[in-house]
């Protein structure tokens, strides 16, 4: 598969995308939203997919600054979250990184979906380029360090 970079700008194209990326995940997915709201983590399509890739070995890490959304609209996701709890880890980012407004899902180190800003749709969808995953990576990183335990399997608290 040759290096393939799409522009997007609409909710359906950022959905198709992602759902693409997490499709292509073996082994890690690594993302961030301020607050998923537009993921559809609670959808039977991405639950479908997200179980596929647990099933099989993959790592699921999350980072927003908040899950309200999550654990309101998103029984499916909390249900994932019970059962494959090993595999996925959730985290809540700082106060001091409240200000970022991005969003990403980076698979395997190789393959990215990213908007802009969490307010809008325009973004680029990035397959079989690690070179269009590594600042996306790197940043992931650092929120990820820099961010402390979030949704539980058996508690909600993101």
């Amino acid at each position: 598969m040759d290096r393939l970079v799409v522009p997007f700008s609409t909710r359906a194209e950022f959905q198709m995308h992602l759902a693409t990326c997490l499709s292509h995940a073996e082994h890690t997915l690594q993302m961030f939203d301020p607050d998923y709201d537009i993921w559809e983590l609670g959808h039977s399509g991405t639950d479908a997919g997200l179980r596929r890739f647990l099933q099989n070995g993959g790592r699921l890490q999350l980072a927003a600054h908040e899950g309200k959304r999550l654990e309101r609209d998103a029984p499916r996701f909390l249900r994932l979250l019970r059962d494959y709890g090993h595999l996925i880890e959730v985290r809540r980012t700082s106060k001091s990184l409240r200000q970022l407004t991005d969003s990403f899902c980076i698979a395997d180190q190789f393959h990215i979906v990213r908007r802009f800003h969490a307010d809008h749709f325009r973004g680029e969808a990035a397959f079989n380029s690690p070179q269009d995953t590594r600042t996306s990576l790197e940043r992931f990183l650092t929120i990820w360090l820099e961010s402390g335990p979030g949704l539980l399997a058996n508690s909600t608290g993101l």
